[in-house]
């Protein structure tokens, strides 16, 4: 044992001996007093567990609940929790007066019903209310009760409660026996409560308030083997030392001859019958533990800025989100919600709070997000229930970090983090040409993430086909034209644009090829006109697409399918980087004007093989020789970088 563990272990343990005897002197409203003060200390200075429950119960309730509410119900589960505390301190004062005066069973006869069949009886429970009393009650209901005794991390702690329980009548099944132990109880017609919750790694995924989590299948496993009575029980805080245990009948399994099958739809069924208790009485249940750790689904919420850019990379990171979770048996739900701030001041205001805000200051409280966004966006954030969520963009980032400390949710964050730390977040991916700091949460790239691949280009072939009514043969030598335009510190000059425009219909005239051109919406009005009087009525043209006048929404991804070689404008990092990664030869043509951090992203590129960057006037002859000899092309490895930094944080 470790030492900080082993003075923990003594410091309880000391405690226990010191405190119970004064406990038991004080009167009852006195000690559950303290208690419920316990679990409002608790409440106040345990902000790891608080977060967990507050997630939890989001997750479970939070459809019909407000981040306030869900907050008040937080702090009813410490001060509940406190008292169960509390509760046990007065173990070695049981007897069959206090069973009569301060607990009520509401449904015995069930107990004796299942006693009848013959097989032993296994009283199912969940992780709720007064756990240790319950099972000294159950030992002294006069019937034969077996519990459960596991080595646990305190040693001292357990030899004295193991002192409580058998001096109350309890008896003991060992971890190291446990199977044949039970079996044995069962089969003389005695009873052992087990537990269905809390399943870990190796339990068995069901639906858990609408979300598949890890459950424990022993007791049905047991039954289905042994023919033994299973009975829900659930206990219930009235007041102070008042308990009530509300008892359902014998639960019926039912078979179909499948043992897997037949494991999971009956666990199924009894998680039904507890979530509506939970649901009732949601401060008796222990939510400080991670319920749906081991989920077969997680959700995955893209919060976007309404720009196209930006909303794609979040869609590519998600996509290697999904297909990294699929690997592992994962299913990943996404939802995309649209951030509107009221206005540009809310949106700077939310960022200058957020430089004030904590790991867990914001959890339950969300009134910058209320106060500073759109009243429809705000009210779809909150009803969302995210394990993971994906920003692109600096606008959005104090949106994720309150929604990931909100949800206790991985956040994910493209582009540098804003003013903030990168600390803050779970993941950063930032192209190599913003400098980032080397951290094991930083995902360098050199690119923009974007959605191109083989089935991705497929699907918009199809489309672009479908909408525009072109055709292309597959032996066709098709070169693929994108123009981008003006950006806040750049313009695309319509005389470059022109050049480059001349060039290509050279190398068509010689070689056959075709030419597949779009603009984009920032295409300024004067190289539209370029485009049109030098591409209009030309053979070689067999796409020409103006995307202020008429766009396709798969004018882009459509091109870099059908294209052998595709040439891009040098503004856009994003539409280089899908060029690039349609494992196409590239040549982006130079402009005057773009900034140092673009130019490093260019050379980068053009440094490691992705790109031929060439001036506008040898755009020609570079494609011509790319006709004749294709090779050399280089793969971007963004996605695989990515893939490599979800492995530490997933």
């Amino acid at each position: 044992m470790k030492s900080k563990d082993f003075l923990t272990d003594y410091s309880i343990y000391i405690l226990f001996k010191t405190l119970g005897p004064l406990i038991r002197l004080l009167p009852f409203g006195v000690s559950f007093f303290i208690g419920r003060a316990l679990g409002d200390l608790a409440y106040l200075v345990d902000l790891k567990h608080r977060a967990v429950a507050y997630a939890n119960i989001k997750t479970a309730l939070g459809s019909q609940l407000s981040p306030a509410q869900i907050r008040g119900l937080v702090r009813k589960f410490y001060r509940a929790f406190g008292q169960n505390i509390i509760e046990i301190f007065y173990i070695p004062s049981f007897n069959k007066k206090y069973l009569k005066n301060y607990v009520s069973i509401e449904g015995y006869d069930h107990v004796l019903e299942a006693f009848r069949k013959g097989k032993g009886v296994i009283f199912v429970a969940v992780h709720a209310g007064g756990w240790e009393l319950a099972n000294v009650i159950c030992a002294n209901l006069g019937f034969a009760f077996s519990m459960f005794v596991r080595e646990q991390n305190f040693p001292h702690v357990d030899n004295i409660l193991n002192l409580y329980r058998s001096s109350k009548g309890c008896r003991f099944i060992q971890r190291e026996n446990e199977l044949r132990e039970l079996i044995g109880v069962l089969k003389a017609n005695e009873s052992v409560a087990m537990t269905i919750d809390q399943g870990g790694k190796n339990g068995t995924t069901v639906k858990f308030f609408n979300k598949y989590a890890s459950m424990a299948s022993g007791a049905i496993r047991l039954a289905l083997k042994l023919d033994c009575s299973l009975v829900p029980v659930f206990p219930v805080r009235i007041q102070g030392p008042k308990i009530k245990f509300w008892v359902e009948p014998a639960f019926k399994l039912q078979k179909t001859g499948n043992p897997e099958e037949d494991v999971r739809n009956n666990l199924q069924e009894m998680v039904k019958i507890f979530e509506k208790y939970i649901a009732k009485y949601p401060q008796e249940y222990l939510w400080t533990y991670k319920s749906w750790k081991y989920s077969s689904e997680k959700n995955i919420l893209i919060i976007s800025d309404g720009k196209t850019g930006h909303l794609r990379s979040s869609q590519a990171l998600a996509k290697i989100v999904s297909g990294y979770l699929k690997a592992k048996g994962i299913t990943g739900h996404l939802n995309t919600v649209e951030v509107k701030f009221k206005s540009f001041a809310s949106r700077i205001a939310l960022t200058l709070a957020n430089c004030f805000s904590g790991k867990y200051i914001c959890q339950g409280c969300m009134l910058c997000l209320r106060a500073l966004l759109d009243k429809e966006s705000y009210f779809q954030l909150i009803k969302e229930k995210p394990d993971v969520i994906i920003s692109c963009g600096s606008s959005l980032v104090p949106v994720n970090y309150q929604l990931s400390k909100e949800n206790q949710a991985k956040s994910l964050v493209i582009m540098r983090p804003s003013i903030f730390s990168v600390r803050r977040f779970d993941l950063v991916v930032m192209p190599s040409h913003d400098k980032p700091a080397l951290r094991k949460n930083v995902a360098i790239i050199d690119g923009a993430l974007n959605l191109i691949d083989d089935d991705y280009l497929r699907t918009q072939v199809r489309e672009l086909s479908r909408d525009s009514g072109i055709t292309i043969a597959q032996n066709t030598l098709s070169i693929g034209l994108l123009l981008g335009g003006d950006t806040k510190d750049f313009k695309l000059e319509a005389d470059t644009v022109k050049e480059v425009l001349a060039g290509l219909k050279e190398v068509c005239s010689r070689s056959k090829a075709v030419i597949l051109a779009t603009t984009s919406r920032r295409t300024p009005a004067a190289v539209e006109a370029v485009v049109k009087s030098e591409l209009s009525g030309c053979e070689c043209v067999k796409l020409s697409i103006i995307a202020n006048e008429k766009n396709y929404s798969s004018a882009v991804g459509g091109i870099l399918g059908l294209s052998r070689i595709v040439v891009v404008s040098s503004e856009s990092i994003s539409m280089i980087s899908e060029a690039v990664s349609s494992l196409k030869p590239v040549v982006v043509f130079k402009s005057k004007g773009l900034s140092g951090r673009h130019n490093m992203f260019l050379n980068n590129f053009s440094d490691k093989g992705y790109i031929r960057l060439v001036d506008a006037r040898d755009v020609g002859s570079t494609v011509e020789r790319l006709l004749s000899d294709p090779s050399g092309i280089k793969p971007l490895k963004d996605n695989e970088i990515v893939r490599e930094s979800l492995r530490r944080i997933l």
